[in-house]
């Protein structure tokens, strides 16, 4: 990254052309993902409290299964990308098909756990009696759903190493026009109240899902490339993806530590640390729309044997994770005292949470770095490293955020996530600027 020598003005204007390209329909494509729990909820509300208490439970159960394998979106972005780059597009569509098999496979497995087991996930959870049985309905159902999730996340990654995140953002938009009125429908319509949500979801998913395929299998009929499985690149699908795993499964140590620490702080700060967690994921969602234009352009230029013009392009994407992060921050001061109203009309909330929200403020530029890096090194096929950073960065994080219990409130946990991002940041920081994950060609 500091190794590339300065920019000349016609590449960074290329440069810039080719993120916002991907980056903008890519925003849109993960601001619509969340719509869908929206729009559930929004629904579902209106059968009462214990239906909505048992959709919360139960969509928190399966959007943690299947965050766990978004691996299948990543790894598949940067090997396709890879293929792309050096000119092969039937390898590159066969690449992309031993991902979307083992998501097929991925699913199927979930399914059968699951689907026997959700009312003892569910009581894991903490449902209380009345919630529990519309969890238990809702998540046996939505359960049928995760293999199309799944090949979602893989087709996904397909077409944005294919350096198209449009189709993506079409899909995704028709997906939620299709879960809004399946579900008005069903729930009220059909009157089959929160097993219609669930039934909804799932039509809607499968339909999703078949959207890509059809995109997908015309890209291989065109380029004759093969759609059966086979065993050998799927197996190497599998092994890509446990570096990714062992990053998210970290990550996600990394949250349920903040949640639970602050619970401990008082009903206040829990609710208080919910709202600026919800801030907090959503302002990720436009540095990881940069990322996911990292992974495609950099997984393209090293696959073309471009080792300058990947550098070359990571030191623009880090310029624009910095401006980005700079203006969120600046959005966030701001907008600081309209949005927690939106939220909570409890002073002691937001009371907690304005301090918070300015730690988190100050941090964008920071979470700028690290999104963006972490797309360069995953769109470069990086993942061991990414894996063996996000378990440092989870032991250094995890001490610290104790201590919070006994030395501060809300705020100082905060100051110790901002401390994770700066840890995550050096670590990513130091790896590209050693130059070792710039490693040419169509095959890492």
């Amino acid at each position: 990254m500091t190794q590339a020598p300065t920019i000349p003005r016609a590449d960074r204007r290329r440069h810039d052309r080719e993120i916002v390209t991907l980056a903008v329909p890519a925003f849109g494509a993960l601001v619509a993902e969340p719509l869908f729990v929206i729009a559930d909820s929004a629904i579902v509300g209106h059968l009462g409290t214990a239906q909505l208490a048992g959709l919360g439970i139960a969509s928190a159960l399966l959007m943690t299964a299947v965050s766990v394998f978004v691996f299948l979106a990543y790894t598949t972005t940067g090997a396709v990308a890879r293929r792309v780059g050096s000119g092969d597009l039937p390898a590159a569509i066969r690449q992309g098909m031993d991902g979307i098999w083992l998501a097929l496979l991925l699913g199927v497995a979930v399914v059968a756990v699951v689907v026997p087991t959700a009312p003892a996930l569910v009581e894991l959870f903490g449902a209380s009696d009345t919630a529990a049985p519309y969890a238990t309905t809702y998540l046996r159902i939505s359960a049928l759903g995760i293999p199309a999730m799944l090949v979602v996340l893989a087709a996904t990654g397909v077409l944005r190493g294919l350096q198209n995140t449009r189709t993506p953002l079409y899909v995704a938009l028709a997906g939620f026009v299709a879960n809004a009125v399946l579900n008005v429908g069903l729930v009220y319509g059909a009157d089959l109240g929160i097993a219609g949500s669930a039934w909804g979801t799932v039509i809607a998913q499968c339909g999703m899902a078949a959207a890509y395929l059809v995109v997908v299998v015309r890209g291989a009929r065109r380029h004759g490339a093969s759609l059966r499985p086979d065993a050998v690149g799927i197996r190497a699908s599998a092994q890509a993806g446990v570096p990714l795993l062992v990053r998210t499964l970290s990550l996600r140590a990394v949250l349920m530590i903040a949640t639970a620490v602050a619970a401990r702080l008082g009903d206040a700060d829990i609710a208080a640390h919910q709202i600026v967690l919800s801030l907090w994921s959503l302002l990720a969602f436009a540095l990881d729309a940069i990322a996911i234009a990292g992974q495609a352009i950099i997984g393209r230029y090293l696959g073309a044997g471009d080792a300058e013009g990947a550098r070359a392009v990571c030191r623009r994407m880090v310029e624009w994770g910095i401006a980005v992060g700079v203006a969120l921050g600046v959005f966030v001061v701001l907008a600081r005292p309209l949005f927690l109203p939106l939220f909570t009309g409890d002073q002691a909330v937001r009371d907690a949470a304005l301090p918070a929200l300015l730690v988190v403020a100050l941090s964008q530029p920071v979470c700028g770095i690290v999104f963006v890096l972490d797309g360069v090194l995953m769109g470069a096929g990086d993942g061991p490293y990414l894996a063996w950073a996000m378990v440092l960065t989870l032991a250094a994080f995890a001490p610290v955020a104790l201590l919070v219990l006994a030395l501060g409130g809300l705020t100082a946990l905060w100051g110790a996530m901002t401390m994770m991002m700066a840890v995550r940041m050096l670590t990513l920081w130091l790896r590209t600027r050693s130059g070792r994950w710039v490693v040419t060609g169509a095959v890492r």
